[in-house]
């Protein structure tokens, strides 16, 4: 019977697959959005990097009625069926002809 130490190949092709698999796991976690009764729920931070805006110009579209949300406490969350609605409700078609 063989010692496996750290240093053994075995031991350390382990260990790289291992990393890869966490790497891959926290990838994973970092995009996951949970879904509630078939809603997935965008947090600020969601809306701002999907819309290519600051979290000023997020609040100004609250503001202005722009954007429906949801405020629990302090914490604000946006209904991805909401926002997609928004998107379809304000698509402008080029006019010119140009294709």
């Amino acid at each position: 019977m063989d010692l496996l130490t750290n240093e053994a190949e075995e031991i350390i092709a382990h260990q790289e697959i291992i990393m890869q698999l966490r790497n891959r796991i926290e990838e994973i976690l970092k995009n996951y959005r949970p879904v509630m009764n078939g809603e997935i729920y965008l947090s600020g931070e969601d809306m701002c990097r999907l819309l290519h805006i600051s979290k000023r110009t997020l609040q100004q579209y609250r503001d202005d009625n722009i954007l429906p949300f949801i405020q629990i406490g302090g914490k604000i969350i946006y209904k991805e069926s909401d926002i997609l609605t928004i998107l379809e409700q304000n698509y402008i078609v080029n006019k010119t002809g140009l294709r």
